[in-house]
């Protein structure tokens, strides 16, 4: 059986400023070019049978960047955030003291921003995961997507709820693995970064 190779795309504006950037389509730095180009020889080095990435652009170019011919599938988009689209966690909690998104949630936005709940978000990752595990059988999958996703589908693939992913902290330009071991799912290696010779 394959592994599961999840890489967070590379930095972008909002995400060195600390914004949610959910819906928005934002380009990656050149940092965040740089961290993608990084990613290249790891997975070079192996049998990726597929790869997926979420349809934003800095998915997108990460993964173009990274040398994989992946396919756009938009239940890889990150968590739609509503009304704090945008917003760091401390001007959201100028408005809301002592929120956290894993317990309190998002509040409605716009039409392009309506907002998800965690559950909404761990069902996007479920149907991923029913789409991607057929496919380990055969070699490895590579998934490019974003932070709190990537963290709702690693608890997804672990079995626990979507909310466990407040537990895995992942950073940009990084590459995580999750496979099994005696028929269990675990992961295999997490948030690890890849020198951009910099």
């Amino acid at each position: 059986m394959g592994e599961l190779i999840l890489l967070r795309h590379g930095q972008t504006e909002w995400s060195k400023a600390g914004r949610h950037t959910g819906r928005t389509d934002i380009p990656l730095t050149p940092e965040g070019e740089e961290a993608a180009k990084a990613l290249a020889p790891a997975l070079a080095a192996r049998q990726v049978r597929a790869a997926f990435t979420s349809p934003a652009q800095r998915a997108v170019r990460t993964a173009e960047l990274a040398g994989l011919h992946a396919q756009p599938d938009p239940d890889l988009q990150e968590w739609d955030y509503g009304g704090y689209e945008g917003m760091t966690t401390s001007q959201i909690q100028e408005q809301r003291p002592g929120w956290y998104l894993w317990r309190d949630g998002v509040i409605p936005g716009d039409a392009g921003h309506p907002g998800e709940t965690v559950d909404h978000v761990g069902s996007r990752a479920d149907a991923v995961l029913s789409r991607v595990r057929p496919l380990l059988a055969e070699g490895d999958v590579a998934l490019v997507s974003h932070a709190h996703f990537l963290r709702v589908l690693a608890a997804r693939w672990l079995g626990l709820e979507p909310a466990s992913g407040r537990l895995l902290r992942l950073d940009t330009g990084t590459v995580s693995t999750l496979g099994t071991e005696h028929g269990q799912p675990v992961v295999l290696m997490w948030n690890a970064p890849v020198s951009t010779g910099q």
